[in-house]
């Protein structure tokens, strides 16, 4: 059974609570914590990105450099920079938008949004390359090129690309091969439980220098906000976790490792992203991670009341 993780306080009354799972391994690869439902399997969402990313590299995809690395494992915001990345990782490969099978979105980010939706109704300013995960369809694209594979139809679980994909999941987490789900780009996703991922992470951050591994980990480190966005929980974790890589994923999962290879993995039951910051926060204080009181504060959102802070977001207390 899941357990409560997250409280909504008003006015001194808890409001809402947010219940999941979390696990914390430590360096040798066993739970030093586990509540809830860590054994059993997720949809990882956008955190099997980065193995996605080690799958291609392991199949011949061969980015410029760092940056074009982290757009392949991102969970973009659509911004300018973000886009212009995917755009050149397409040009490089001579590959089109339109051969990208993501389905059209809109910018996450508000200021991107709103460029995209001026003078225009939502239907027609939707496009591939804004969609969130467009950088890794993009290296999908190029990945399939190096191969001679089929360009169409790659997002097909029968496709070459995916059965390399869904290989290099399993190899990684050491999860028992199962039956696929379909994620939110229509891409074949895995499912995995929490402390595998925890330990597929951990992986990532002490793999060996110029594995594929260790590669996306630094690519990622070194690229926060290529992989997010201004503001995101991505890039404001990192900047507050010398050495962590981490990535979220949607309906409340997060995975993040530190250098040593200790690591953590959630999942919020109900998906709420307000929860986040709050436990991610909460978890890496347990694992000995202090955050500056400037970074504290982004962790513990206003519960508002006519404009007044009123209450906080927060974990609950003595829970971890």
């Amino acid at each position: 059974m899941s357990v409560d993780l997250v409280e909504v306080v008003r006015s001194g009354f808890r409001e809402c609570v947010h219940r999941g799972s979390v696990v914390v391994i430590g360096s040798d690869g066993e739970p030093t914590l586990a509540l809830g439902e860590v054994h059993l399997p997720i949809f990882p969402r956008s955190t099997n990105k980065p193995m996605q990313a080690i799958a291609l590299l392991r199949n011949g995809f061969e980015p410029v450099d760092d940056a074009e690395l982290a757009i392949s494992t991102a969970s973009h915001w659509g911004e300018p920079d973000h886009v212009a990345l995917v755009r050149r990782l397409l040009d490089r490969f001579g590959h089109t938008e339109d051969q990208l099978e993501c389905p059209p979105d809109l910018p996450v980010d508000e200021r991107a949004r709103a460029e995209a939706l001026a003078g225009r109704d939502r239907a027609r300013a939707a496009r591939r390359i804004y969609m969130n995960c467009s950088g890794k369809h993009a290296a999908m694209l190029a990945t399939c090129a190096v191969n001679g594979w089929p360009t169409r139809g790659y997002l097909d679980a029968s496709h070459p690309l995916q059965q390399a994909v869904t290989a290099t999941v399993v190899d990684i987490t050491g999860e028992p091969e199962t039956d696929l789900g379909i994620d939110g780009c229509g891409l074949p996703i895995v499912p995995v439980s929490l402390v595998n991922l925890a330990r597929a992470y951990a992986g990532f951050a002490t793999a060996a220098p110029e594995s594929p591994e260790r590669r996306v980990a630094d690519a990622i480190r070194a690229h926060p906000r290529v992989i997010s966005g201004t503001d995101a929980p991505d890039l404001l974790t990192m900047g507050a976790t010398p050495g962590l890589v981490c990535k979220i994923g949607a309906d409340g999962v997060h995975v993040g490792a530190l250098p040593d290879g200790r690591a953590f993995a959630y999942k919020i039951d109900d998906g709420h992203d307000r929860a986040r910051m709050p436990l991610t926060q909460a978890i890496l204080q347990r694992m000995g991670v202090e955050w500056t009181d400037v970074h504290a504060e982004l962790a513990a959102p206003a519960v508002l009341g006519g404009g007044a802070r009123v209450g906080v977001i927060r974990a609950i207390p003595g829970v971890l």
